[in-house]
C-alpha cells in the first residue's frame, strides 16, 4: 500500500510524504511490516516525481 498511498497523496497536491525504509524489514527492530524495501526505494521516488511532473504540466 504504500506506493499507492504515496500516489495518492501527491495526486492530491501533498508537498511531502514520510516513508519508513530498512534494508531488511523482516529484521526491523520495530514497524518492519509497514516499511518499504531500502532497495525499492529509488524506483519509487521516481514514480512520485513523474507523478508530480504530470500533475503540474496541467
Amino acid at each position: 500500500m504504500i506506493e499507492t498511498i504515496g500516489k495518492a497523496a501527491i495526486s492530491i497536491g501533498a508537498d511531502g510524504i514520510f516513508i519508513e525504509t530498512h534494508p531488511n524489514p523482516a529484521v526491523a527492530k520495530s514497524d518492519g511490516a509497514n516499511m518499504l524495501k531500502l532497495s525499492e526505494m529509488d524506483n519509487l521516488l521516481k514514480k512520485l516525481i513523474a507523478l508530480r511532473k504530470t500533475i503540474n504540466s496541467f
